[in-house]
């Protein structure tokens, strides 16, 4: 068995702080034409952090206790969906800050048979009863807190009815089975880390608001620490009425009722009929190319998957190699187009069944080369001056992601989520199932943004029935036909511009999952106007961004990857360091 020991963090970022500073060769005239990825030859003994090697089977998620879980079904036979099933039950159970049942998500999967990729939609779906300003009031203002910690803001889960399709669809072991480890988890209990009890101190507000929530997550009146065992007995009920009655439990029986009871006290919107009217789709991948690799994922009502595409066209006609890993001109050269693509995501994504997103277009690499001949290296585009696009003409804090590879190639990402840290907080009556606050991801009002600083139109207005637009991006790259790196992250707006640069550390920089997971990351979403870096970045190179006139704000870590990369055979795989709770582990 191979394992992820964590190592310090600090160390990892003054580690690459080295790296950062670089000096750069002049920067090449733009073209078109793709420069080829580097030739790198992968040497164990050159690489500054070491991922987890295993031939047989991987599985990468936040959790250390939800790994186990899905590589112990690994060993017994079960392929990469059955892993990633049992692993998200798993997850409801021992992170139950971002990992659910109450909540929603999008799951890319590469059955290696028929060697096609699909998108499963498992997110959240607007009640019946919601309307475009149920968040204003009488003056047409925003109120608040309504779309995050009412019961208004609880959108109809899907995380339920979507492991139960994909388990049908290519798994290869029944419910029960899979789900039996989740039970007994929550069932017993576990030891409460350090990480789970900041995030329930930072949330004790929104959580003690609810008798519900309280009786699961607080003792004395205050929230469970470090140290205390966390048990959640009926929790383990819920999961075994699902593993007996399907998902049907979930959405037309006892846990139902449970869900539309907990509304019913509280005015909200969700009832039986929606829950039985719920629907998980299929959808077609949204694909492109990258120095000759295949990049695979998301589709609206993901934002993700177009804008990585966009962004890494964009890219294509520059050596990232050449100019240097987090120099100034790369870090100019890939703020300025993530600008861009968050403008166009404020302008053109919503859900594809209620509004027409131009997905050609916006992925379309004539599209692409017309907004990066837009882009100066001197001077900073200013965020006011920058618009959405228009690519009709050429038509033609608090998710969790986790990535699974089986001994026969099948591939998994799964990136699912309550939204912000324990959703809306809210557990619905005796299920022991914390309830999302999804809705908030619906643009309230044109033009205001919304938990994340993302800005929205009438594309991603709240209408009954709807998906909110989302930012997580569950993500293949493949080479020749096959899986070559499977990742995704948590982070809400920042997700995308994450999995674009776990993308080019791989490609432009030959890194391993070790050393991509490790290294800084920055990130700039149009508005607010403002470059933001995590610590490690060389002052040199923050000095030369201030010059540029980039408004430059030290944040705290961005991302949480869980990557898994194929090459020769071999499965080299990481857990972000930024979470030290996750782990990856093969055999």
């Amino acid at each position: 068995m191979s394992i992820q020991f964590k190592r310090s963090t600090v160390v990892t970022f003054l580690g690459l702080a080295l790296l950062a500073g670089v000096s750069v060769a002049p920067l090449q005239a733009k073209t078109p034409a793709p420069v080829a990825p580097p030739q790198v030859q992968y040497d164990y003994d050159m690489d500054i952090f070491h991922p987890v090697i295993a031939h047989n089977g991987m599985v990468a998620t936040e959790q250390h206790l939800a790994s186990a879980i899905g590589l112990d079904i690994l060993k017994k036979g079960g392929n990469a969906v059955d892993a990633a099933v049992a692993i998200g039950f798993a997850l409801a159970v021992a992170l139950p800050n971002a990992g659910n049942l109450g909540g929603g998500g999008f799951m890319m999967v590469h059955d290696k048979d028929s060697g096609q990729t699909i998108a499963l939609d498992f997110r959240e779906m607007a009640p019946a009863k919601a309307s475009r300003d149920m968040y204003l009031d009488e003056k047409g203002d925003v109120v608040a807190g309504r779309s995050l910690y009412t019961h208004l803001a609880v959108g109809v889960p899907g995380t339920v009815a979507g492991m139960e399709h994909a388990l049908k669809k290519w798994g290869s072991m029944p419910l029960e089975q899979v789900i039996q480890p989740a039970i007994e988890l929550a069932e017993n209990g576990y030891i409460v880390s350090n990480s789970l009890a900041e995030n329930l101190a930072a949330t004790k507000e929104s959580l003690g608001k609810w008798d519900t929530t309280k009786a699961i997550f607080f003792r004395d009146g205050e929230p469970l620490k470090a140290g205390d065992l966390l048990v959640q007995k009926d929790l383990a009920e819920s999961m075994r009425l699902i593993a007996k009655e399907g998902a049907d439990a979930f959405y037309k029986g006892k846990i139902a009722d449970q869900i539309v009871a907990e509304m019913g006290k509280h005015d909200g919107l969700i009832t039986k009929e929606d829950l039985a009217n719920y629907k998980v789709v299929e959808r077609e991948p949204v694909k492109g190319t990258y120095r000759g690799y295949e990049v695979v994922s998301m589709p609206p009502p993901s934002s993700g998957g177009i804008h990585v595409i966009q962004m890494l066209n964009m890219l294509e006609p520059h050596d990232l190699n050449v100019l240097g890993l987090n120099s100034s001109k790369t870090v100019t050269l890939v703020a300025e187009i993530m600008k861009r693509a968050y403008a166009d995501r404020s302008e053109y994504l919503g859900d594809p069944d209620f509004s027409q997103v131009p997905q050609k277009g916006l992925t379309s690499k004539a599209y692409a080369n017309s907004l990066a001949n837009t882009i100066s290296f001197d001077k900073v585009t200013p965020s006011k001056e920058i618009l959405p696009g228009k690519p009709q003409p050429y038509e033609s804090d608090q998710t969790t992601h986790y990535s699974v590879v089986d001994k026969d190639g099948n591939a998994v990402a799964v990136t699912y989520t309550l939204n912000l840290n324990f959703g809306s907080g809210i557990v619905a009556g005796e299920s022991g199932i914390l309830l999302n606050n999804e809705m908030d991801d619906f643009s309230a009002k044109p033009g205001v943004p919304n938990a994340f600083g993302l800005i929205g139109g009438d594309a991603n207005a709240v209408e009954p029935a709807k998906r909110p637009l989302s930012s997580m991006t569950p993500t293949l790259v493949l080479k020749d036909g096959k899986p070559w790196l499977v990742t995704g992250s948590p982070g809400g707006a920042r997700i995308i511009t994450t999995v674009l640069q776990t993308i080019l550390n791989s490609i432009d920089f030959g890194m391993n999952p070790a050393e991509a997971a490790s290294t800084p990351r920055f990130h700039h979403q149009w508005l607010p106007d403002e470059l933001r870096v995590e610590k490690g970045f060389s002052p040199d190179t923050l000095a030369l961004l201030k010059e540029k006139g980039y408004d430059i704000a030290l944040k705290p870590a961005m991302g949480r990857t869980q990557t898994i990369q194929v090459r020769d055979n071999v499965l080299y795989g990481y857990s972000d360091p930024r979470n030290p709770d996750g782990v990856t582990i093969g055999y």
